[in-house]
């Protein structure tokens, strides 16, 4: 739904009437976060990634929710029955949306809902719990569990997801097996289909179809492929290039919206969609968190090993993909930064240590290297506690280069107000030409770890979505599929024969 909505606001805002971009901004809600998602650190370069956090509520407050969610007797509360974490790299080179499980059961933090005044306390409960007291404690939630900076959410509900598939079309989906969940309503023959509305809805909600584990992690396989095809959709077929569509669109996806209250107007909007749109589908990496079953609750998991890792390598801005829309195959970060040529960097080195000769020697390392021969090493006017890298505007990437060599961390490097890259050698780094001091975060999480058991999707992939064929669908005495609490079960596809008397949700 993000990568509907992001995208087709993009156009709107530059083509639209100033009534229709008022209408629009009229149209979005927004709530504070109160600062409950923590905050981004800039790389060397002074980038920020950016993080969102999807959510699709189960509310059935409102009637047009009530009659497409069902289970109207369970009232106004609402959960995140779908939780996804949209992280945008600093670079805007790649990006990776990680899904929660619903049912994960993890600790909880205290938190207040501002607008109503609920409050609760510290908790062990299943995270879409932490909902019902508003997004800004969904946020705090995810933030505690995952370390992850949380700068922004977005909320849609079942009447938006409606909404949303209808105006933009429909989204093209394969399922390589027939596929019916009596739960969702979901059947769908083998092939390729055009699904929207109530289609769409049932899509992304049916929890026994696919492959995947559980019944809510299966779920997130056929997320992850609508949303990579939502994807394609908009960039090959001229969705937006066609102002009726994207008007229609714009106006479809700020009803269906909740957000923060730094996405609050369509102007914020847009922003979001450029950076989202500088990354090409295949550099977009769909994962879903390791988890195993709670050992209290096999309806519920817990996490798993190697989520520790994925959450590291979103934290820490780490892609998943190659540049060419591969899976990384290692622990470290991959860069589109064309190749620096060190011949023509000049560096000044200055020692600002009581160490004799420290500048002299960095230098040495440098040259060796083969950055430009007319660098300089002198001492510092005044003594330096930490080592730090400065460059003036328009060098970042020279003294990238720079820093790479000598292996100096990010966090090291800022841009200076200078005319020349500057290297102070401070009181970390007394010995040695490979800088060794303090590092202020962890080493960087190993990517293939972080990939295993992840589910990993890429967003370039369009194949078709794969049924489960060991999921089972509770039957009736006389075999036919229902969402009842029955004697035995049968596979999605061994439902879809049994139930011809049911149409199929697309043609």
């Amino acid at each position: 739904m993000a990568a509907i909505t992001l995208s087709g606001l993009v156009l709107v805002a530059a083509g639209a009437g100033w009534w229709f971009y008022e209408h629009l901004n009229g149209n979005i809600h927004s709530v504070s976060l109160d600062g409950k998602g923590g905050t981004e650190k800039p790389d060397a370069f002074g980038r920020t990634p950016i993080n969102v956090l999807l959510m699709g509520s189960d509310s059935r407050s409102g009637a047009a929710d009530c009659k497409l969610g069902g289970a109207c007797e369970s009232g106004g509360g609402e959960r995140a029955d779908v939780e996804m974490v949209m992280h945008i790299s600093a670079d805007r080179s790649n990006a990776t949306v990680m899904s929660i499980p619903r049912d994960l059961v993890t600790s909880l933090p205290p938190c207040t809902d501002k607008e109503t005044g609920q409050s609760v306390g510290a908790r062990t409960d299943m995270i879409n719990s932490a909902l019902s007291y508003g997004p800004a404690c969904q946020v705090a939630a995810v933030h505690q569990l995952t370390n992850i900076p949380i700068d922004h959410f977005m909320k849609v509900d079942f009447a938006g997801v409606v909404s949303i598939s209808d105006a933009v079309g429909g989204v093209g989906i394969c399922v390589d097996k027939n596929v019916y969940d009596p739960s969702s309503h979901l059947k769908l023959s083998a092939g390729p289909h055009t699904l929207k509305g109530i289609a769409a809805l049932e899509f992304l909600r049916t929890r026994h179809g696919f492959t995947g584990g559980s019944d809510n992690v299966g779920r997130t396989s056929g997320q992850h492929a609508f949303l990579g095809a939502a994807m394609a959709k908009l960039k090959s077929e001229g969705t937006l290039t066609d102002p009726v569509k994207v008007l229609d669109l714009a106006n479809a996806a700020t009803k269906a919206l909740t957000v923060d209250q730094r996405l609050g107007s369509i102007s914020d909007l847009v922003g979001l969609a450029q950076d989202f749109s500088k990354v090409p589908s295949n550099r977009v990496t769909f994962v879903t968190m390791q988890n195993v079953p709670d050992p209290a609750n096999r309806d519920h998991v817990v996490q798993g090993p190697g989520a520790a890792a994925l959450f590291q390598t979103i934290a820490d801005d780490q892609s998943l993909t190659t540049a060419t829309g591969k899976k990384s195959a290692g622990p470290s970060a991959t860069s589109t930064t064309q190749p620096v040529d060190r011949s023509a960097v000049v560096v000044a080195v200055e020692n600002g240590t009581s160490t004799a000769s420290r500048a002299s020697a960095i230098l040495q390392e440098l040259t060796r290297a083969g950055f430009n021969s007319a660098s300089t090493a002198g001492n510092a006017s005044t003594p330096a506690t930490t080592t730090t890298l400065t460059y003036p505007q328009g060098k970042s990437a020279q003294a990238k280069a720079v820093a790479s060599a000598l292996g100096l961390p990010t966090s090291h490097v800022k841009q200076g107000n200078g005319n020349q890259i500057v290297l102070m050698i401070g009181s970390d780094w007394t010995t040695g030409t490979t800088y060794t001091g303090s590092h202020p975060s962890s080493a960087p999480a190993d990517t293939q770890k972080a990939l295993s058991g992840a589910l990993a999707r890429n967003g370039g992939d369009s194949a078709c979505v794969h049924v489960s064929t060991d999921r089972t669908i509770s039957v009736t005495a006389d075999g036919k599929p229902t969402t009842a609490v029955t004697r035995w079960g049968v596979t999605p596809t061994t439902a879809y024969a049994r139930s011809p008397e049911v149409q199929d949700s697309a043609p």
